[in-house]
């Protein structure tokens, strides 16, 4: 704790007053331009990784960075989605996930997580991602697989995140765009999924062509 005190100190000492118009700005309200949608792992320091400013990115993150599928019985992240989207209206949301993930590798042997039913439970909203890569890539060694369900799983948190009819109706009439990234920890290079060559490429090469920018319907 006191380390975070003590960085507490210097932000409101030295950090706050270089940006203390920004800060003014934002205290009457915001326009984010993205939902961006990660992982609660540590590791992810998404103002960094994006190099955004406090104001410019909606952000949600848990277990797994999952988007649970629209249901009558709505959660924290389903009211996430739908503030960003139907309130602030953000045009792109991003589900970003990254290596070495633990909620994968516990989505990938369910039996490491036994002993605890609300992680158990949480992962079902996953299971789809499960399911496709032991079904297409059974054949792979453990850290291939790990892989694949990381990329598997980003796609299957767009196919929920197209059953919220907020999110259905501003994308049909294409004032939304889903994105699919997968940030590696140890290179820093993020892969985005290209819908055209159905395939996740360094997503400064989706920029340049294009591709990624549009729609990753999977």
């Amino acid at each position: 704790m006191k380390r975070l005190i003590d960085g507490l100190a210097r932000f409101q000492q030295h950090v706050f007053p270089q940006h203390q118009r920004l800060f003014e700005r934002l205290a009457t309200g915001q326009n984010p331009e993205a939902l961006f949608l990660t992982c609660a792992d540590s590791r992810i320091d998404i103002s960094l990784i994006t190099q955004t400013n406090p104001g410019d990115l909606f952000t949600c993150r848990n277990a797994g960075n999952i988007a649970p599928a629209h249901t009558e019985t709505s959660g924290g992240v389903s009211a996430t989605i739908e503030y960003a989207v139907a309130i602030l209206k953000v045009r792109d949301i991003i589900v970003c996930g990254h290596n070495d993930c633990g909620a994968m590798k516990a989505l990938l042997h369910p039996e490491t997580v036994e002993g605890l039913p609300a992680v158990s439970a949480w992962l079902r909203h996953a299971e789809r991602a499960r399911a496709v890569v032991l079904e297409k890539y059974g054949h792979l060694d453990e850290t291939q697989l790990l892989e694949k369900v990381v990329e598997e799983n980003v796609l299957t948190q767009l196919a929920n995140l197209r059953t919220h009819p907020c999110v259905a109706a501003r994308e049909e009439t294409g004032e939304l765009n889903l994105h699919a990234w997968v940030y590696d920890i140890q290179s820093g290079k993020v892969r985005a999924y290209d819908p055209v060559g159905r395939t996740f490429i360094d997503v400064s090469r989706t920029t340049a062509s294009g591709a990624g920018m549009e729609q990753a319907h999977g």
